[in-house]
């Protein structure tokens, strides 16, 4: 098993929820962890519990996403994992959404995950390592009432990630795309802990549990997707 000590991660959407727990359990295993989120205080927060660094960050800017990585480098002098876990949704009848609305879905979910992975690939194939992991969604696998703007943008993730993983291949670089179900969490402006979701849910926690499984798969295996679901929850 790949040995996560000292690595260093960059985690997106770091603040709350999956990404939260990610990075907790990334810093548990001995990963320096780089938390990005846009509200500096939560990140402050977090960074105190990780002992890693904090960089509030737009990551659909394009300078954001540079200055994400080189801040990176230049604290820790290596990067070895990227974890790109921001995303946001909102869901209603297509003749509803706005072009706002819909732009500003897939510029966090698309172009967040496009300018984060084009700022760390020349890094890793030079290196000749690295991952890459996506938190999708299970929509990205399937169509559903409401779901025009978050489900186009999750296929367009899921196909921009499948693409990736075929050119950084043939250089030592893996990807890894991961697809959550239902999860307790502040998705949506959702507030996690309801009693019921204990059932009907999947925890942060979970979502954190599989991103450390295909990080510590060994250096000759690539876990190229991996699905997960509440026991309550049909596929």
């Amino acid at each position: 098993m790949t040995d996560l000590t000292d690595k260093v991660a960059i985690v997106t959407g770091a603040s709350r929820g999956i990404g939260r727990a990610i990075a907790l359990l990334l810093a548990m295993q001995g990963a320096k962890v780089v938390s990005v989120a846009r509200t500096a205080e939560e990140l402050e927060e977090l960074n105190s519990k990780t002992q890693g660094l904090a960089i509030p960050a737009d990551v659909a800017d394009e300078d954001d996403a540079a200055h994400i990585v080189a801040e990176t480098l230049s604290r820790f002098g290596r990067l070895d994992i990227l974890v790109c876990n921001a995303g946001v949704g909102s869901f209603n009848l297509l003749e509803h959404f706005d072009a706002a609305e819909w732009d500003r879905i897939f510029d966090v979910n698309v172009k967040g995950t496009f300018l984060l992975c084009k700022a760390v690939v020349p890094h890793f194939k030079a290196q000749g390592r690295g991952h890459i992991v996506g938190i999708t969604s299970d929509v990205s696998k399937r169509t559903f009432e409401h779901g025009t703007a978050y489900g186009a943008s999750k296929y367009a993730q899921d196909a921009l990630l499948g693409s990736l993983r075929k050119e950084v291949r043939p250089h030592g670089v893996k990807v890894s795309t991961i697809y959550p179900g239902l999860v307790d969490t502040y998705f949506n402006d959702s507030r996690p802990g309801n009693p019921d979701a204990e059932k009907t849910h999947l925890k942060p926690s979970d979502v954190a549990h599989a991103v450390r499984y295909v990080l510590e798969a060994p250096a000759h295996v690539v876990i190229d997707e991996l699905m997960l679901h509440p026991m309550t929850q049909e596929w």
